[in-house]
């Protein structure tokens, strides 16, 4: 969800901002909004990337081009490590299941 409110929030700052008004001051807002938003992207990265069970600096694989954008993204979307790992517990919970919906 952080990532999609961002992503809405970036592209009206940018495309909407340098049309609406003008475009020094679209431009000027939508740098302003990606500073303030650094530093919380690169805290819920390295969140993420300790949730599977990666160190932090694994941030840094996104320098390589083309196959660490890849690579970086395979981590962020697999699925996190169940139980405890050296960065703390599971955010799910232990051996914590999806419940399934209620049948009628």
């Amino acid at each position: 969800m952080f990532a999609l409110i961002n992503t809405v929030i970036v592209a009206v700052l940018f495309y909407g901002g340098t049309t609406a008004v003008s475009y020094t001051v679209g431009y000027g807002l939508y740098v302003s909004y990606a500073l303030a938003i650094a530093v919380p992207s690169w805290a819920l990265t390295v969140r993420r990337l300790h949730d599977v069970g990666k160190s932090g600096w694994w941030i840094f694989i996104n320098l390589i081009p083309l196959v660490g954008g890849i690579w970086f993204f395979v981590l962020t979307v697999l699925d996190s490590k169940p139980g405890d790992n050296q960065y703390g517990p599971s955010p799910k919970g232990a051996g914590a299941t999806p419940s399934a919906p209620a049948s009628m």
